[in-house]
């Protein structure tokens, strides 16, 4: 693949990740597809994984802190009756039971036990870092390091009997949540253990699945019309803050907005009720919103206070 030099692209894609590929190596290919100077992904998906990667380009990274906070819904197919190293198919056999008879009552206790706040440990193979070194860098030589629980949220979980030896879950979570842990210890509360046989993510934040495109697609797309055919595929970087309140702000407050200096609370329009910043953030007291100028065009994410002060946070000028 020879190099070339990036050009500014600004958006996000919607990529249904095939499976095999890393999410990196799916994000290289189409930020070579669009010619992009700058790109980064919002949560890695595994190798084995497939489905909703949102690819952010340009200008649009700057909302990827907050699509990696966002919740994720996922569907999974469990193989029963098997415990691997790495809680999916690909990992070592580890162990192998009987598979008890599961009856409705067994599977509504499972989604009312595994739904709520749980502490998970993370899988080995999994990218979080110990010591600096990524936990699958340590799984690839032996290593296995001992991993405090994480708390999570499942926000909702349907569990359905695929054959005799199967469990299809759909899985409304938050960020941080592991599928494959998920899985494995469904698996030891029944006595058998389980791993991952399919994965696929089905929602993040505000996108869901149907407006994803596959890698085929957008090679087709290239071959037509190069890059420019793949740019035409990009969301605004707005998109994925579409649930968060906007306000708008006169010629005034944008101007100051856009030097990075707050917008006094005469040059809003509203005041209104936003998203609280993270918890521990090192915010003043108010509510994240979205900033428009009198247009309508967007601007970037404020902070907006008690006073109906707006004061910038992330602001998303044009190169």
């Amino acid at each position: 693949m020879a190099r070339r030099k990036g050009r500014n692209v600004d958006g996000i894609l919607l990529l249904d990740k095939p499976q095999g590929l890393s999410s990196s190596q799916a994000l290289g290919r189409v930020k070579y597809l669009l010619g992009a100077r700058k790109a980064g992904h919002t949560g890695a998906l595994d190798p084995r994984a497939t489905g909703l990667l949102p690819l952010c380009f340009g200008q649009a990274t700057k909302v990827s802190g907050w699509l990696l906070d966002a919740d994720k819904r996922y569907t999974a197919l469990a193989r029963l009756g098997v415990e691997t190293d790495s809680a999916d198919m690909d990992g070592r056999v580890l162990s192998e039971a009987p598979v008890p008879t599961l009856a409705p009552e067994d599977l509504a206790r499972l989604e009312r036990e595994f739904s709520g706040a749980l502490e998970q440990v993370p899988p080995m193979v999994s990218a979080l870092k110990q010591d600096g070194r990524r936990l699958y860098e340590l799984a690839r030589e032996g290593v296995e390091v001992e991993r405090p629980p994480r708390p999570v949220q499942v926000h909702s979980l349907h569990i359905e009997p695929r054959g005799e030896d199967r469990l299809h879950l759909e899985v409304h979570c938050s960020k941080g949540t592991y599928i494959r842990s998920l899985v494995a210890d469904i698996g030891r509360a029944l006595g058998c253990g389980a791993a991952v046989e399919e994965l696929r993510r089905t929602g993040h934040g505000v996108f869901d699945a149907s407006a994803m495109w596959t890698r085929e697609a957008l090679e087709e797309r290239f071959e037509q019309g190069g890059a420019a055919a793949i740019e035409a595929c990009l969301l605004p970087a707005e998109a994925a803050l579409a649930d968060w309140p906007g306000v708008r702000v006169n010629d005034a407050g944008a101007a100051a907005l856009r030097h990075g200096n707050p917008a006094p609370a005469e040059t809003v329009a509203a005041r209104v009720a936003g998203r609280s910043p993270e918890p521990g953030a090192e915010e003043p007291p108010g509510m994240l919103v979205r900033m428009h100028d009198a247009q309508g065009r967007f601007l970037g994410v404020g902070l907006q206070g008690a006073d109906g002060v707006i004061r910038p946070r992330r602001l998303f000028i044009p190169d």
